[in-house]
């Protein structure tokens, strides 16, 4: 009897040898939220926050060939309990897409949730927009109790769903399209 691999036998070993090889390397890319605070505007705890955003090679190709790339902006204001689990008691979110029209050569940043857009000549330059938030309004400041322990969360999720589908296999096991930051905490002084 003679032992050989046949076509059919090969392929996932392709397959599990090219993943294993996508994932083997360290991405220096990745979403990292570096300041957030509150301020108190027009009646409401608002939030501003600093974001570094580094794309990595992958991601950066995609958007420069029309791919669209989407992130969710998440917020929240938990109130802090010494007996029981914390109470939230506000969470907002809002969604940008930043995508490259080689027809006009811009790059279009959109805020989905409102439907503001702002065009921008260079990649760096529409991912500073996104770099940054500033006095979103979160919760009415009459809702926030006097005293009380607060703190602020705030997350932004790459969603890898909303890529093309041929692109999807390759975002859930490369870490080059791991483009979510943790979650940020904060306290809120009232």
């Amino acid at each position: 009897m003679h032992a050989s691999l046949s076509d059919k036998s090969l392929k996932p070993l392709i397959f599990i040898a090219y993943l294993a090889s996508a994932t083997s390397y360290a991405s220096d890319s990745g979403i990292t939220i570096t300041k957030a605070e509150f301020t108190v505007t027009d009646g409401n705890y608002a939030v501003s926050a600093d974001i570094d955003f580094q794309l990595s090679e992958k991601a950066t190709e995609a958007v420069k060939n029309g791919v669209p790339l989407f992130w969710t902006y998440q917020f929240k204001l938990k109130e802090q309990r010494d007996y029981i689990w914390n109470e939230t008691l506000a969470e907002k979110s809002f969604r940008y897409r930043i995508q490259y029209h080689a027809l006009v050569n811009l790059y279009r940043v959109r805020n989905e949730t409102t439907g503001s857009v702002n065009n921008f000549s260079s990649l760096e330059s529409a991912l500073e927009l996104m770099s940054s938030v500033r006095d979103f309004a979160l919760v009415e400041k009459n809702k926030v109790a006097q005293g009380g322990s607060y703190v602020g969360e705030m997350k932004i999720a790459f969603d890898r769903d909303a890529l093309p589908l041929p692109l999807r296999p390759a975002a859930y096991v490369n870490p080059q399209w791991y483009l979510s930051s943790d979650w940020f905490s904060w306290p809120l002084k009232n």
